[in-house]
C-alpha cells in the first residue's frame, strides 16, 4: 500500500500526540489505557467535521473533570495544522472543524491510494477462520443458503482489507443420517438408470432430479452389481460417491456467486481420525466432561422416557442452562460432540473464529461458545469466537411467494436465482439489511431502475460518473487537481462523506458487519445523485462547465475519486462496478 495517510488516520495520530504532550507536561498520568478513545464524525454534521471522546473516557482514570480535561486537550489540538476550531460539547466531547485544504488533501489521497484507499493494517496479520455456508451435502445450493454465503464471503474480504489473514472454511456434514438418506435416494436413481421402473420417489428420500446423473454414473460404472444386493453392500460406496458429486455441484453453485472456500473440512474424516475421542479425553482430563444423567424433559414426562447415563459437557460452567451430552446412548457422537471437536481443531490454526449460521440454529449458540471457551482457554485467554445468525429470505415475485423449483424437488435453487437477476444483484441485495433482520427478495424490485432499489442506485452512481468522464473527454476536458481550491461547500460535503470510508472499514471489521459497507455506499450514492440533481436546475453547478475549464477539471477530479470509492466499496461486497446501465 502506498504510504499516504488518510485524514482519519492522521487525526488518530494527532489526538494521540496531544495526549502524549499532556502526559509529558504532567497534566495526565502516564500509562492510561487509550483503547476506548475514538475519532469519528459527529452525529450532527453541523457540530463539526470530527469528534473525539478522549476527554470523556480518560477523565475518570486520570482523576479529572471531563470538561477540564477537554479544555486542555482542545488547546493542544488547536496547534495541529489544518484545525480551524476545537469546541467542547456536552459533558466533554470535543468537536473539531478542519479547513478546506485538509479535505482537498484527502481527495488527493484517494487518487493516490486508488484501490487501497480504506485498506487498514488494523488486523496486523492475525488469522481469522470464517466458516460459512456449510450446508448438508445433499443437493444444490438453495436460497436458504444464499444469504449466509454472501455475508460470510463479504466478511472474509472485509477482514482481509482490514489487515487480517483469513481462512474461508466450509464444514461438510457428511457423517449424519442425512447422507445415508442421500445414498438411498441415489440408489433409487441408480436402479432407474438400469431401466427399472421406480415410480414415485419413496417418502423420506430426496426427490430432486439433480440425483439422476449420479445414478447414471454409478450404473455406467458398476452395471447391475448393486441393484438387488442388500443395503450393507452398497451404502458406504453410494454415500461416498453421492457426497462427492454433491460437493462438485455445491462448489459450482457457489462459484456463480464468486464464492470460493480455502478449506472443506469433512465431519466423517474428523470422526475417522478420532478427533472427537481426543477432545473427550482432553475434556475429562480437565474435569469438563463427566458421566451423568440428563434431566427429565420439562412438563409432562413421556411414558417411554428412561434416565440414561451419558458423557456430559459442563456447559453450565460457561453460561449454558444445562450440561450437554457429547454422545448418544448408542455410543454415536451427538452433533454437539462432533462440533465441539471440529471447533477445537479450527482453533489450532486461527487467532479468532467466526461462524455464520442460519437463525434456526440460535438455540445451539450458547453451548458451542461454552465449548470453545472451555477448550481454548485452559492455559490462558480463550480464542475469540463469534456466531453471526442470518435470517431466512422470503422470495417474492408479482406480489406473491415465488414458486418452487421442479429440478430441485421442493426449493428454489441459488443457480436459478443468479440466472434470473445476476450475481451482483443477488450479492448486493443480501447485504442491504442486517443479517439478523427478516428480508424479502422481490424479483421485481431488485431489477427495478429506481432510487428505491439500492443495487441500481449505487451502480447508477458509478455509471453516471463513467458517462460524465467519457463525455468530458470527448469535449476536451480531463480531471486535474490544480484547481481544487475552486470547489465549494457542496463539493466539500461529498469529500467529507467519502473520507469516512477508512474509519468505516475498521469499524465494520471489528463488528464483523459487512452490511455497513453497503449502507455507506447507499449514502454516498444518494449524496452524489443529490449533487448531480442540483446541476439540473443550476447549470453552473454541473460537472462540465464549458466556459470554465479549471472548475470543470476540478469537478471531474472529484467525480473520478467518488467513482474510485464506489469501486472500492463494491469490491468488498464482491460486486462489480458497471460503467454503463
Amino acid at each position: 500500500m502506498t504510504a499516504v495517510q488518510t485524514i482519519h488516520a492522521a487525526f488518530v495520530g494527532h489526538i494521540s500526540a496531544a495526549l502524549d504532550a499532556l502526559e509529558a507536561a504532567g497534566t495526565l498520568p502516564r500509562g492510561l489505557n487509550r483503547a476506548a478513545v475514538t475519532v469519528e464524525p459527529p452525529r450532527d454534521v453541523t457540530h463539526g467535521d470530527l469528534s473525539t471522546n478522549a476527554a470523556m473516557v480518560l477523565a475518570k482514570p486520570a482523576g479529572m473533570n471531563p470538561r477540564a480535561l477537554a479544555e486542555v486537550l482542545c488547546a493542544e489540538l488547536l496547534k495541529v495544522p489544518g484545525v480551524a476550531s476545537a469546541e467542547i460539547a456536552g459533558p466533554g466531547f470535543i468537536n473539531l472543524r478542519v479547513d478546506a485544504a485538509a479535505w482537498l488533501a484527502e481527495l488527493r489521497a484517494i487518487a493516490t491510494l486508488a484501490g487501497d484507499y480504506g485498506r487498514s493494517t488494523m488486523g496486523q496479520g492475525t488469522t481469522v477462520n470464517i466458516e460459512y455456508v456449510s450446508a448438508n451435502p445433499t443437493g444444490p445450493m438453495h436460497m436458504g443458503h444464499c444469504r449466509g454465503a454472501v455475508v460470510g464471503d463479504a466478511l472474509a474480504t472485509l477482514l482481509e482489507f482490514a489487515g487480517h489473514k483469513v481462512i474461508r472454511e466450509y464444514y461438510v456434514n457428511d457423517a449424519g443420517a442425512q447422507v445415508d438418506v442421500l445414498a438411498r435416494s441415489v440408489h433409487v436413481r441408480y436402479r432407474e438408470a438400469l431401466g427399472e421402473g421406480v415410480g414415485e420417489i419413496p417418502e423420506g428420500l430426496y426427490p430432486g432430479e439433480y440425483l439422476i446423473p449420479v445414478g447414471q454414473a454409478l450404473a455406467a460404472e458398476f452395471g447391475d452389481q448393486y441393484a438387488k444386493s442388500p443395503e450393507a453392500d452398497w451404502l458406504v460406496l453410494f454415500r461416498t460417491r453421492a457426497v462427492a458429486a454433491m460437493l462438485v455441484m455445491i462448489k459450482s453453485d457457489l462459484a456463480l456467486l464468486g464464492i470460493h472456500h480455502d478449506l472443506f473440512s469433512s465431519e466423517a474424516e474428523l470422526q475417522a481420525a478420532g478427533k472427537p475421542d481426543e477432545a473427550e479425553r482432553w475434556l475429562r482430563a480437565h474435569d469438563l466432561v463427566y458421566d451423568g444423567q440428563l434431566e427429565a424433559p420439562k412438563g409432562k414426562t413421556p411414558e417411554d422416557w428412561e434416565p440414561v447415563k451419558l458423557p456430559l459437557f459442563r456447559s453450565t460452567k460457561f453460561g449454558d442452562d444445562q450440561d450437554r451430552p457429547i454422545k448418544k446412548s448408542s455410543g454415536e457422537w451427538t452433533y454437539f460432540g462432533a462440533d465441539l471437536a471440529y471447533h477445537f481443531q479450527k482453533a489450532q490454526s486461527a487467532d479468532a473464529l467466526v461462524d455464520i449460521w442460519g437463525a434456526d440454529h440460535a438455540g445451539t449458540v450458547k453451548r458451542i461458545k461454552a465449548a470453545v471457551a472451555a477448550m481454548t482457554g485452559a492455559e490462558g485467554k480463550p480464542t475469540p469466537f463469534e456466531v453471526k445468525l442470518v435470517q431466512m429470505v422470503q422470495l417474492m415475485k408479482g406480489g406473491q411467494p415465488f414458486k418452487m423449483s421442479k429440478r430441485a424437488g421442493n426449493f428454489v435453487t441459488l443457480a436459478d436465482v443468479v440466472e434470473m437477476v445476476g450475481k451482483d444483484v443477488v450479492r448486493f441485495t443480501m447485504l442491504t439489511r442486517k443479517p439478523d433482520a427478516q428480508m424479502d427478495f422481490d424479483f421485481d424490485k431488485v431489477v427495478e431502475a429506481s432510487k428505491d432499489n439500492p443495487v441500481f442506485y449505487v451502480q447508477y452512481a458509478h455509471a453516471r460518473i463513467c458517462s460524465t468522464l467519457r463525455k468530458a473527454a470527448a469535449e476536451g476536458f480531463a480531471p486535474g487537481d490544480a484547481g481544487l481550491d475552486l470547489l465549494g461547500e457542496e463539493e466539500l460535503g461529498l469529500i467529507k462523506l467519502a473520507a469516512q470510508f477508512p474509519r468505516l472499514v475498521e469499524a465494520a471489521a471489528v463488528a464483523r458487519e459487512p452490511h455497513r459497507v453497503a449502507f455507506f455506499l447507499q449514502d454516498l450514492a444518494a449524496a452524489f445523485h443529490g449533487y448531480w440533481n442540483v446541476g439540473n436546475d443550476r447549470p453552473e453547478k454541473r460537472f462540465i462547465v464549458a466556459q470554465d475549464a479549471a472548475l470543470t477539471s476540478a469537478r471531474l477530479y472529484l467525480a473520478t475519486q467518488i467513482g474510485q470509492l464506489v469501486r472500492n466499496g463494491l469490491a468488498l461486497l464482491g460486486v462489480e462496478a458497471v460503467e454503463e446501465l
